[in-house]
């Protein structure tokens, strides 16, 4: 009986690694995959490298915190394992059926949560931190989202270019008996300077993807008296993160249903810096985040700033009183604030295989801050309060609803 509920929560496990590394691998190589630099299976192989990276050094924190912090390890009987698995399987179903970034990292300590208190053995001082973590990093983001958007995002944005290739940015030459790589020869030293920088963010991504998702698939598993070593773990974790690498993250960018895809390239670089750069920190502290949450945070705070150029600091602080309210938006990044002058491509624009209008070659001046432009206040580009609202609800909610669902369970088994 026992080998059997090991084998189902082996099974779990490689289920949640599947659906963690198909989504992420097309969160972290949409850019380079959709602007040609990468093949597909190159952005698989990359994201399962660095992902190991990431899993097998600061990602060994968080399995450790998960696996015997939280609650002990010895409390991860068979079939608690299989049941914690299960409710971080099911916020990954959650998110696929409703579009929301629900957080499998927030979903799994929940569980856990939910054994330490049917068991008595919730160390609170632990979760106290986790908690003030998962409620401070996203306010980091947002922070840092709104500073660059507002004051450094409109300078990039005229200076920094993306090109889509119509051929791989790296070509073969088969004309001699070695076939020999060679660079598209359209590429000017500004887009290999560039596509370089589109990869190697695209690697971070995949490395702090990495050191937090591994412990989401195989925590419950590794432990004292567990069914799995750490090394074990991780292995199996990237083993899992690479069947979805390799199959369903194919289809990432033909479904065009992440927040991240109507970013420009230039955003969602951005985007990815700070959020992977706020999670790999947890991570090192052993603290489980969401990758999915940091990055949203960051998407909000810099449309948010973005928008907010077009208004004074003091109107922001002390709005004018009868004005409508000046609602911040994500959709602000991918308007512009000079006349005429279309942004770079976006992942979507990529994705749906349409060729975004032209840049202009000469670079206007960037309006000062409180000096509207025809594009400012552009009503379809808002961010809508109420997808917000839904979002930042969903990730209250499914960690709530794991306590609440697991404590009966295990109460009963226990």
């Amino acid at each position: 009986m026992m080998s059997l509920l090991i084998i189902v929560g082996v099974v779990v496990a490689v289920f949640v690694g599947f659906n963690i590394g198909g989504s992420s691998t097309g969160v972290a190589f949409g850019p380079a995959v959709g602007s040609r630099l990468v093949r597909k299976p190159t952005a698989a192989a990359l994201f399962v490298v660095f992902a190991l990276l990431g899993a097998w050094t600061v990602g060994r924190n968080v399995i450790d915190t998960m696996s015997s912090s939280i609650v002990p390890a010895s409390q991860f009987t068979p079939v608690a394992s299989v049941i914690v698995l299960f409710f971080t399987g099911l916020a990954l179903l959650i998110s696929n059926l409703y579009g929301v970034p629900a957080s499998t990292s927030m979903t799994a300590v929940g569980a856990i949560v939910g054994l330490g208190l049917a068991s008595g053995t919730l160390n609170q001082a632990l979760m106290f931190i986790i908690i003030s973590a998962w409620i401070v990093s996203p306010l980091v983001c947002f922070g840092i989202g709104i500073g660059v958007g507002r004051y450094v995002y409109p300078y990039l944005d005229r200076y920094v270019a993306f090109t889509k290739f119509t051929l791989q940015f790296i070509q073969l030459d088969r004309s001699g008996t070695v076939p020999r790589p060679y660079i598209n020869p359209n590429a000017s030293p500004q887009d290999i300077v560039g596509s370089l920088l589109v990869i190697v963010i695209a690697c971070y991504m995949a490395f702090s993807a990495g050191a937090s998702n591994a412990a989401n698939a195989v925590a419950p598993l590794v432990g004292e008296g567990g069914s799995l070593t750490v090394d074990q773990g991780v292995l199996l974790a990237v083993f899992a993160f690479g069947l979805g690498s390799f199959t369903i993250a194919r289809r990432t960018l033909e479904t065009v249903g992440n927040e991240i895809t109507e970013l420009p390239i230039l955003a969602s670089l951005i985007v990815s810096i700070v959020g992977a750069t706020i999670i790999t920190i947890l991570s090192y502290f052993g603290i489980p985040a969401s990758l999915a949450v940091s990055t949203t945070s960051t998407i909000i705070g810099l449309g948010w700033g973005r928008a907010s150029r077009a208004v004074p600091l003091p109107k922001l602080v002390t709005p004018t009183p009868g004005s409508s309210d000046f609602e911040m938006a994500t959709g602000a990044l991918v308007t512009s604030r000079a006349e005429d002058l279309p942004v770079g491509p976006t992942i979507g624009d990529i994705a749906r295989q349409e060729d975004p209008p032209e840049k202009s070659e000469e670079i206007p001046d960037v309006p000062d801050i409180g000096a509207e432009g025809p594009a400012d206040l552009d009503e379809e580009s808002l961010f809508n309060p109420a997808a917000a609202k839904r979002i930042v609800t969903m990730w209250v909610l499914t960690p709530s609803l794991a306590i609440l669902a697991s404590y009966p369970v295990f109460v009963f088994l226990l």
